[in-house]
């Protein structure tokens, strides 16, 4: 499984916990591979161009199965050059600060900001990644400036915010509920209508003085395009069985990932929410100008 962030980050937690627990239905392990740069494309990159036989999969997530087709010149088609398998996860994020940050929630931080344009600094998991498209609309929505700084994923750049050599992020609850908790870093709002169940405490960005700043981020797994009909139906059937794991959700819950109804499941279901969601993110996309560099 071809998983194209950093180690250590939201991405490789949940790979890391599905796949271990396909092992048992599909009689075999399967081998996390980390291939990280230009915001996950060359990873999927690999996975396009790999024989469809079911023995290269990759995670695939809103940033490098949509936005990367808005804002990067792909020598493969995010929409036609893959075989859907099974929707895993969707996700809201944190907005989260440098434990000195001055600003006691969300109105403050978005005030204290206004009040110190272009000095301040975003991390985001690489250039059009979810992160750096969440930065860029809280700029619009809040009327604040400030920097964008791509990393090669969470991880580093989470290291960065806890160190206070970075101002903000707009993480993934997996990677940054953990340091919240610890005290490391300023939790501030989740982007979602309501909140979440592994962190009640945190209010939503409705609630924070932010209203209508949602942004959910989805994971999936996919095959390279051509692969059997039997071989899907084999691995959609080894995902949903370690969704349903009770020691499976429970692990990945705490770190705020929400999961998909059964029926959303299918291979079918990832096609059409893929569809869905590239029809809706592309206009904003090109709206807020957003381009690779």
């Amino acid at each position: 499984m071809v998983v194209p962030f950093a180690a250590g980050g939201a991405a490789d937690t949940l790979a890391r916990t599905i796949a271990d627990r396909m092992r048992a239905p599909l009689g075999q392990p399967i081998i996390i591979e980390n291939v990280t740069s230009a915001s996950g494309s060359v990873g999927t990159g690999r996975v396009a161009r790999a024989a469809p036989d079911g023995y290269t999969l990759g995670y695939g997530t809103m940033g490098t199965h949509v936005i990367n087709g808005a804002v990067l010149s792909l020598p493969y088609d995010v929409a036609r050059d893959f075989q859907p398998i099974a929707l895993m996860s969707n996700t809201p994020l944190l907005i989260v600060a440098r434990k000195a940050m001055p600003a006691k929630d969300l109105e403050e931080l978005i005030a204290w900001l206004k009040a110190n344009p272009d000095k301040a600094s975003m991390a985001t998991s690489g250039v059009a990644a979810p992160s750096y498209l969440a930065g860029a609309l809280f700029q619009q929505k809040s009327g604040a400036r400030f920097g964008l700084v791509p990393y090669r994923g969470s991880a580093p750049a989470l290291q960065d915010l806890i160190a206070g050599r970075i101002d903000m992020m707009i993480d993934p609850p997996v990677s940054s509920l953990p340091p919240v908790r610890e005290g490391h870093i300023k939790a501030y709002a989740v982007t979602a209508k309501s909140r979440l169940a592994a962190a009640p405490d945190i209010p939503t960005v409705d609630e924070a003085g932010l209203p209508g700043f949602h942004v959910l981020n989805w994971t999936a797994l996919f095959a390279p395009k051509g692969t059997p009909d039997a071989v899907v139906t084999k691995l959609n059937a080894a995902v949903v069985d370690a969704l349903v794991d009770p020691a499976v959700r429970v692990t990945l819950a705490g770190f705020g990932f929400e999961f998909f109804p059964r029926e959303q499941q299918t291979p079918e279901a990832l096609a059409a929410f893929h569809k869905a969601d590239i029809e809706r993110w592309w206009p904003i996309i090109k709206a807020a100008g957003i381009k690779a560099e």
